[in-house]
């Protein structure tokens, strides 16, 4: 990766959509397939990685991300060579962050190898829990013992930018399992980077909307979400997001990009994009994808759902967007952007919501600005808090 300076900042992302199986809550874009259908994909996804690269000629790219779906289900070797096409084809800063999404029990020691090989230096594990009944109410192909496994191996390969997923209030979990749960991983030597802790959400669609599992109590899940910061700062974690927490200067620059609203593009079935207030994504079906890169003269539309944001759109994706963020939105950043200030755009509701206790305002780190920023109670009620920014 050249140390390349670009004008504009860009990341990409980059979707697989296998799994072994499909988890009992996941309405992700993900479905079990053979190996032959896995390469047909790969194939596919560095000519649009390839193609599509003209386009981003004045970009320098910050952040690769590999999600799914199950990455780590490909070989080594094939997440090179979409690695190879990326850098081959786009500017990659120096010191680029790549992530790749990897499911306990699908890695090994000659996966780990590749995707250093690669450029990933940031591997994120999806444990969820470390209680076996927990994992299997949720319907995950792992145990605990995998986990440890998996985590051990990636250290051991040299991995020290390591994420592990958690998911709280899910069937057959206490607030004592989460804790524990939650030392146990804390406590991990090396101890992971960063850690995401996410409350289980019933999807329609999926098997867990159908059976309507027992759940716990709605002020039970609130008491647990709000421990969670408190202990996970005892261990050196820095909450900077609704449900991400990190040690000293490991935030997920990928994510904190969805969050700001920066410049990424997405390949593969289903990935969206956010490039100059132009939203687009893929199409999700992936015959049609593999068939229109494949196979010659096919012509098939990838990309549906193209808006370019209108200001206002931009307005209110800033703020409820940047309000995830711990530090909140910057009202000089807003003014910067737009040219208004942001009580002239919602008159009253920042001082509505300091006034009840959901938003404080606060001052920014070099004392030139203000920042507005959920309170703890307004996290609870965040979704009501958002909403409010919503102009139309």
């Amino acid at each position: 990766m050249g140390n390349i300076t670009g004008q504009k900042e860009l990341s990409i992302y980059i979707h697989i959509p296998f799994c072994v199986k499909k988890c009992l809550y996941c309405d992700f874009l993900s479905s079990p397939a053979g190996e032959g259908d896995y390469r047909r994909y790969v194939e596919a996804l560095i000519r649009e990685i390839v193609q599509e690269s003209g386009n981003y000629r004045e970009y320098r790219v910050d952040t690769v991300y590999f999600g799914g779906g199950t990455p780590s289900l490909l070989p080594g070797k094939w997440v090179e060579e979409i690695m190879e096409a990326v850098s081959s084809h786009y500017r990659l800063a120096e010191n680029c962050e790549a992530s790749l999404e990897a499911n306990p029990g699908t890695v090994t020691w000659e996966k780990l190898k590749s995707y250093q090989q690669a450029g990933i230096n940031r591997l994120s594990l999806g444990a969820q829990s470390l209680k076996d009944g927990e994992l299997e109410a949720l319907g995950r192909i792992h145990n605990s013992a995998d986990f440890f496994q998996s985590y051990q191996m990636a250290v051991e390969a040299g991995f020290r930018n390591l994420n592990v997923d958690l998911m709280l209030a899910i069937p057959r979990q206490s607030p004592e399992s989460w804790r524990d749960t939650l030392g146990q991983v804390a406590r991990l030597s090396p101890p992971p980077a960063h850690i995401s802790a996410y409350s289980l959400i019933i999807e329609e669609g999926t098997p867990f909307h159908a059976q309507r599992p027992v759940l716990l109590e709605e002020d039970t899940e609130r008491r647990m979400y709000r421990e969670t910061g408190k202990f996970l700062a005892k261990y050196g974690y820095g909450q900077y997001e609704i449900s991400n927490y990190a040690l000293p200067g490991f935030q997920c620059r990928h994510n904190l990009a969805y969050w700001q609203r920066k410049n990424y593009a997405g390949f593969g079935i289903g990935a969206a994009s956010l490039v100059e207030n132009v939203r687009f994504r893929n199409i999700p079906h992936r015959e049609g994808y593999v068939k229109n890169f494949l196979e010659e003269g096919a012509g098939i539309p990838i990309k549906e759902e193209v808006q370019r944001l209108s200001r206002q759109e931009q307005m209110e994706e800033f703020m409820f967007l940047g309000l995830r963020l711990t530090q909140g939105v910057s009202s000089k950043e807003f003014f910067r952007t737009f040219g208004v200030e942001i009580g002239q755009v919602y008159p009253g509701i920042v001082e509505n919501f300091c006034q009840k206790g959901l938003l404080r305002v606060k001052e920014g780190p070099k004392g030139d600005s203000q920042w507005i920023a959920l309170t703890e109670f307004g996290v609870d009620v965040s979704n009501y808090v958002m909403a409010e920014f919503l102009l139309s």
